[in-house]
């Protein structure tokens, strides 16, 4: 390594070793091939199906309904206001209800009551 006036600095290759200084090149290193890329955990949208997609804002339980034998707070084809509760996410066992970050109609509802739910998981699509 050699460092210049003004702070840069330069770095001899390791089979460029200063003659008679009794060090041999250094072996190549193995290095492990980089890893093919992992198959996306979060479920996209099938094809034909446009709009605008409402992902989920966190891990959790999605639950379509505030209890079991209550309505689901949407059905597609309703209408739907910016900021309506839209369903239930259980996370660390606190209910948290998601709004509709865009006024639409239910084209879609991609999660099965139940369901656990990855961040940034598309749980609805609207037209």
């Amino acid at each position: 390594m050699k460092i210049v006036k003004g702070g840069a600095v330069s770095i001899a290759p390791a089979s460029a070793a200063t003659p008679g200084s009794g060090t041999a090149p250094a072996p190549a290193e193995a290095r492990p091939a980089p890893a093919a890329p992992a198959a996306p955990l979060v479920a996209e949208p099938e094809a034909g199906q446009e709009g605008h997609v409402v992902k989920a804002p966190m891990v959790g339980t999605f639950y379509r309904s505030a209890s079991p034998d209550a309505k689901p707070f949407v059905e597609v084809g309703q209408t739907i206001k910016e900021g309506q509760t839209i369903c239930i996410i259980e996370a660390m066992k606190l209910m948290n209800e998601i709004e509709a970050d865009a006024s639409g109609v239910v084209k879609a509802v991609l999660v099965e009551n139940g369901q656990p739910v990855e961040y940034g998981q598309p749980l609805f699509i609207l037209g």
